[in-house]
């Protein structure tokens, strides 16, 4: 009896364990299939004034930024950090307070989908001020165009409509490598135009796709 006993519980364990795995595998395949709403307007709609304030404060604090480069990044760089402390503390609170599981999985599932297109950003930009400062101009190009394949990336979690967003950061990344240079080098609206108008285009998406239509979750 003793064999037939143990025999019955390793079944019973490896079964359970079994349950476990495809009770994860689905939630998994929920989360990728269900519109993520993590992201919600209101970030969205402040990190686009963030962008608009940078380009404002650049044309005093940073005059010449070719030749004050070190300001220039820490003011670009400070802008973005600001902006996802913002969106990763609604998204914390959201989490805190539903504590839902699935709503837990897609948060990660859409963190796993942007956070390479901002690790790479990052390390392009560090590389070219470490090793070819002189093509530092290019950075206000090729920043959203990062920025518009972390939105290509993720666009299946949300909205069909934010494709649009990716397409906008795109031929802004083009439309600043093509005329914010030599002179126009580092202007300030190459940024703020495209952060601050990209940005007011993805929280009039969320807010018109999701919260008007499905209304606010409080």
């Amino acid at each position: 009896m003793r064999p037939l006993t143990l025999h019955c519980k390793v079944n019973g364990r490896m079964e359970l364990r079994d349950a476990l795995a495809q009770i994860s595998q689905i939630r998994s395949q929920m989360a990728q299939t269900q519109t993520f709403r993590g992201y919600r307007a209101a970030p969205a709609a402040f990190s686009s004034l963030v962008a608009i304030g940078a380009a404002l404060v650049q044309r005093w604090w940073v005059a010449e930024p070719a030749h004050d480069l070190s300001n220039y990044l820490v003011l670009w760089i400070g802008t973005a950090a600001i902006c996802v402390a913002v969106f990763a503390a609604e998204m914390t609170y959201r989490l805190t307070r539903d504590g839902l599981t699935l709503q837990r999985q897609m948060t990660l599932l859409a963190l796993e989908q942007f956070i390479p297109c901002l690790v790479a950003g990052a390390m392009l930009t560090a590389g070219m001020i470490r090793f070819a400062p002189e093509q530092a101009w290019m950075l206000c190009g090729l920043w959203p165009m990062f920025f518009s394949l972390g939105v290509f990336a993720s666009r299946g979690l949300l909205p069909p409509a934010i494709f649009w967003v990716g397409v906008f950061y795109m031929l802004a990344g083009t439309a600043n490598l093509a005329l914010a240079r030599d002179a126009a080098a580092f202007s300030p609206w190459s940024m703020g135009i495209a952060f601050g108008a990209g940005q007011a285009l993805v929280a009039a998406i969320l807010y018109w796709k999701l919260e008007r239509r499905n209304g606010p979750q409080k």
